[in-house]
């Protein structure tokens, strides 16, 4: 049984449309913050249960980065940009022009340029799904961390209180002189937030 066959194709629209003006916006903040040209690849967005999360960012045992944060206000959740130890390198390496010193670990300025460089990335999602919606929509102060996917996706719910069922997943690549650069945003709101987003979109209620 397919958890969101209620989610008619027209709202799953909807949220591939919500999916890329985020990531599109990410590009952008991202092309600013480097002066450089950033393009996007086209994101692939898809609704998941929450417990198949961490299989899609490589397994629960995986390490990766990530950036969260708690989304509070008309219609609260919680963000996660998701990036690979390797992706993450590639990131400083290629696009910010920061040669990594060490292949196990960061050292505190590659730290520091990830931390403002995720905190960009996913206040801009945010920003603009705030104002695709006109809904209110404030981050708390994002967190960066390195650890096994669970961890992350664990501590992130001990940290922000009962998550929800489901998921928005959006696969982004980020594109600089055919460099590319793969992370995943993953929005795991709170259980009424699909229909907060659908109904101040004017999106009905029903399926029929």
């Amino acid at each position: 049984m397919d958890l969101f066959k209620g989610f008619a194709d027209f709202k799953m629209d909807v949220l591939k449309e919500v999916g890329n003006i985020g990531a599109g916006n990410a590009a952008t903040a991202l092309s600013r913050l480097l002066d450089k040209p950033v393009d996007m690849a086209v994101p692939k967005v898809q609704m998941l249960p929450f417990e198949a999360v961490a299989d899609k960012v490589g397994g629960a045992e995986s390490v990766v980065l990530a950036i969260f944060l708690r989304v509070e206000g008309d219609a609260p959740g919680n963000l996660f940009f998701i990036l690979s130890p390797e992706a993450a390198k590639k990131l400083l390496q290629r696009l910010v022009g920061i040669q990594v010193e060490s292949e196990e670990e960061f050292s505190e300025m590659e730290w520091s340029a990830l931390s403002e460089i995720g905190n960009i990335l996913a206040g801009s999602y945010l920003s603009s799904l705030a104002d695709f919606t006109s809904l209110a929509m404030t981050p708390t102060v994002p967190a960066l961390a390195m650890d096994m996917a669970g961890a992350i996706l664990g501590y992130g719910l001990l940290q922000f209180g009962e998550m929800g069922d489901s998921a928005l997943l959006i696969d982004t690549t980020f594109i600089e002189d055919q460099q590319e650069v793969e992370g995943q945003f993953i929005l795991i709101p709170d259980p009424e937030f699909f229909d907060k987003i659908f109904i101040a979109l004017g999106v009905p209620m029903n399926d029929d």
